[in-house]
């Protein structure tokens, strides 16, 4: 063991920024002649490949909410937390053979502009506004916060005096190459990223396995956790877990897990950003396939490092106990579980390693979501509201502008977000207010030829405060079940309102299906077949 951060490891890191920012700003450089243009800059000229669309997927998905937040769920429930990852990869494969095919053929820019062929301008703006929203006082300042707050304990402080400065590291690291190059800097350096953060995260669940029992051993290891922590290999938990009401049994499986996964990998810019930019419908399809490959290998790289902390907390090991208990409180810090394993276990050299692993994982996302962000507000409300004549290189300077802009306000919020217990539920539990009335307009969007604008626009406006009263009554339902009703009610708003303002015809603006936009290639089918097979295996050894 070796808690403390050598000159090496600072070595290491430093390395690793500079050839990633080398790499991205390369990669996004100018030809001679040629002028950036807004499918250059948001959509990578329309030139990845499956390899750099699956890379980046998963870079842009893995991140400080994983690493730290899910590691911290681990410790607190166990592997049932795996569901997000595992059920992730049949999601993927749902979104590569039905949505996907309809949102290549429309050639969108982004999510909001999908709306307003399907709907209105008016409600591709609410929506827009919506996104913008959480991206920026959601999802960056978590990433960010907790970014921050694992560099504070791996780096051997641990008493919180060096989050706020990591925090602007990160901020800086990842707008030092995303700002200039957009989605070519992000999608190609994530290709270096994500096998970054796989081989850092399987070197750190090694060694923790390692050291888990006195005697040592990988294997030793494995069987000790299967014996000491056998409660947490429970894929569905029962009424009397404690953490039932953040993942509430089978109904996980058949309820609002699919909201938050349908609503995340299908209709969330920063991720489906990627597909849009690829090289053609087959290249996104099986980039998502490799993606979904890559999402199964996730839970055990983040989840078991949880539960090994956790088996080193009960049983106080190398001091566990003072890492986990807050002083005067009966809560635990389950988020330490992760960078405690680091800088307690990590030789010195490989931590350097791993450390730039995790800064890989957050650094991808920082720069998708800004990506995203600037793409929303540039292509979705700059251009048609404040200047329609706008050239294209107005159009990447307002993009850059904009990403550094929602920056700055994550960074200053960032650090009000500490004292928050397992984030990575707490970023569900928030987005879940948001998802239900999105996943509900998008599924009746694409699927039902009645649906209205109207309607659709009552069913945004329904959502939130259905998922409100939900979460505000004292109804003590999980929030994955507030979120599965708030969808199915937001559903049934739209289609009331749809029927009562156009009961006999078919939308003016509905997608017309064929047969043949579903169709898929022999390679994506025979990885379809493999994921399900993957998890009928995985959810009959640990239910």
């Amino acid at each position: 063991m070796n808690p403390s951060f050598h000159i090496i490891d600072f070595v290491i890191v430093g390395i690793y920024a500079i050839l990633l920012v080398g790499v991205g700003l390369w990669v996004s450089r100018t030809k001679k002649g040629h002028t950036k243009t807004a499918e250059d800059y948001f959509l990578a000229s329309k030139a990845l490949p499956w390899w750099a669309i699956g890379s980046s997927l998963i870079a842009a998905n893995i991140s400080a909410e994983q690493f730290i937040g899910m590691s911290g769920s681990g410790f607190a429930g166990g592997l049932a937390i795996a569901s997000y990852e595992f059920m992730a990869a049949l999601t993927l494969i749902i979104v590569g053979k039905f949505f996907l095919p309809i949102f290549i053929k429309q050639g969108i820019y982004t999510i909001p502009e999908f709306v307003e062929k399907r709907f209105s301008t008016n409600l591709k703006t609410i929506l827009a506004v919506f996104w913008i929203a959480l991206f920026v006082f959601v999802n960056l300042t978590s990433v960010l916060f907790l970014g921050g707050k694992a560099i504070d304990t791996i780096v051997g402080v641990g008493d919180g005096s060096m989050i706020v400065p990591a925090i602007i590291a990160l901020a800086i690291f990842a707008a030092a190459y995303s700002l200039y190059g957009g989605l070519s800097a992000v999608a190609w350096t994530d290709v270096i990223q994500v096998a970054l953060l796989v081989i850092g995260g399987i070197i750190t669940t090694l060694i923790a396995l390692h050291y888990v029992t006195p005697d040592g051993g990988i294997l030793n290891g494995i069987s000790h956790i299967a014996d000491a922590a056998s409660d947490k290999f429970d894929m569905v938990l029962s009424r009397d877990n404690k953490e039932f009401n953040n993942l509430p049994g089978i109904y996980v499986l058949i309820g609002g897990l699919w909201v938050a996964n349908l609503y995340y990998w299908g209709f969330n810019q920063y991720i489906i950003q990627r597909t849009l930019a690829a090289k053609s419908l087959t290249e996104a399809q099986r980039g998502i396939a490799f993606a979904a490959f890559l999402k199964m290998l996730i839970p055990f790289i983040v989840v078991i490092p949880g539960i090994v902390a956790w088996v080193m907390y009960s049983e106080d090991l190398y001091g566990a106990r003072s890492a986990f208990e807050i002083a005067g409180s009966t809560a635990l810090n389950n988020d330490n579980a992760y960078p405690w394993l680091i800088s307690t276990f990590i030789p010195v050299g490989v931590k350097g390693l791993v450390l730039a692993a995790l800064a890989a994982a957050i650094v991808s996302s920082l720069a998708s979501m800004l990506n995203s962000t600037s793409t929303i507000f540039t292509m979705d409300i700059y251009k048609p509201y404040i200047n329609r004549e706008a050239s294209q290189t107005k159009l990447v300077n307002v993009g850059r502008l904009t990403a550094g802009i929602a920056l700055i306000i994550a960074v200053c919020l960032a650090p009000l977000l500490g004292g928050i217990d397992q984030m990575f539920q707490y970023i569900q539990e928030y987005t879940g207010l948001v998802s239900p009335g999105i996943l509900a307009v998008f599924l009746m969007g694409l699927f039902w030829k009645k649906a209205t604008n109207k309607g659709a626009i009552w069913g945004v406006l329904c959502s939130i405060p259905i998922a409100l009263i939900f979460k505000l009554l004292p109804l003590e339902m999980p929030f994955m079940d507030q979120m599965f009703y708030a969808t199915l009610l937001t559903i049934v708003v739209i289609f009331m309102v749809s029927l009562s303002s156009n009961p006999a015809d078919d939308d003016p603006k509905a997608i017309k299906l064929t047969a043949d936009m579903f169709k898929t290639d022999k390679v994506f089918n025979i990885c379809a077949y493999i994921i399900c097979i993957l998890l009928v295996v995985i959810y009959t050894a640990f239910f």
